[in-house]
């Protein structure tokens, strides 16, 4: 069987392997990661006719919860999985990081297609909606020569439960104490203000048709989709362009612990991007059907290996060595 279906709100894959009989595999979750796992998966096929495996991506909450409730053989989320949600799934939980790429605020401003840069101040009184226009002194004041437009902000978010939000919230609520306050930070928030769109995919297209729009958004669907993204504030207070290395140098200084969960909320790097996050796959300590699991397993190994050399071509980053090593060796637990 063969099919590949990418969609607005969601992703098909069915990929084959050397196998006795046919297996289906099924897994929901974060679209953060979707494009390379489709890359993955059409890769991987070409050399392992035999199982299906299908992946909606509906957003890290909905694909959460259907891990948790048994409805999928695996999961994948843009945050790792709280304490509380692994006893919901009765600690049958492992949690393999994938990959890792920059979380974005892409914009949608005529005449400026370039090196607008955002002060931690400005962002967060944009999103609190306390900006309202585009020529507003706090952004003026760090783009001196830039026309600012006298235009309305119009912020994008994510509809859906989301890996993405959790982490930009994370973030944004570490920086800023009065957005805690008012915000908080979660794959579910209320936003004061703006549009909300479903998935990376739904921001996206909100952005591109939206004069004026700014919104969050995983760097390779801004990449891919040509939007002009801005250069954020770091803790040091160094403005840094989203790329493939600042994501990289940003990681270089994080160290996971055991359980291979980390929430890089505001890194202290000269050289950092401030918003960068791991991406996982959720999957069981033991399963019950030996085949399944075998193909999953071979699937996931392979995203851990030649998987990796295919991130940078889709704006992700490459897992570093001793992150694969780690979750080579908690893939080896799956049962």
């Amino acid at each position: 069987m063969k099919r590949t279906i990418l969609a607005a709100v969601g992703l098909s894959v069915s990929i084959s392997l050397h196998i006795q009989a046919a297996v289906a595999i099924n897994g929901s979750g974060a679209t953060f990661p979707a494009p390379l796992y489709m890359r993955w998966a059409s890769d991987f096929k070409k050399s392992t006719p035999g199982v299906t495996v299908n992946y909606q991506g509906i957003g890290s909450g909905a694909g959460v919860k259907q891990f948790i409730d048994g409805i999928t053989d695996f999961g994948a989320s843009d945050v790792a999985m709280k304490d509380e949600e692994i006893l919901q799934a009765q600690q049958n939980v492992v949690m393999i990081p994938a990959t890792a790429g920059s979380i974005v605020l892409a914009y949608n401003l005529p005449g400026i297609q370039s090196g607008l840069k955002l002060t931690r101040a400005a962002y967060i009184g944009i999103l609190l909606g306390d900006i309202k226009t585009w020529n507003d002194a706090i952004i003026a004041k760090a783009n001196p020569g830039v026309n600012l437009p006298n235009i309305p902000i119009t912020v994008v978010a994510r509809a859906d439960g989301s890996g993405t939000t959790a982490a930009f919230t994370g973030h944004c609520a570490e920086v800023s104490s009065e957005f805690s306050a008012k915000i908080g930070a979660g794959k579910s928030v209320t936003w004061p203000v703006g549009l909300a769109g479903k998935g990376n995919d739904g921001v996206t297209a909100l952005i591109k048709s939206t004069q004026g729009a700014i919104g969050y958004i995983e760097y390779s669907f801004a990449a891919n989709n040509k939007l002009t993204i801005a250069d954020l504030q770091n803790q040091a207070g160094n403005f840094i362009a989203p790329s493939i290395q600042s994501a990289a140098t940003t990681l270089s200084a994080v160290r996971l612990p055991a359980n291979l969960r980390a929430f890089i909320l505001d890194p202290k790097g000269a050289n950092d991007y401030p918003i960068v996050t791991f991406t996982w796959l959720l999957m069981k300590k033991n399963y019950i059907d030996s085949a399944k699991v075998a193909a999953l397993k071979s699937f996931v190994a392979y995203g851990l290996t030649k998987g990796q050399a295919l991130a940078p071509q889709l704006g992700y980053v490459p897992l570093p060595a001793d992150v694969v090593t780690m979750a080579q060796a908690s893939l080896a637990t799956v049962n």
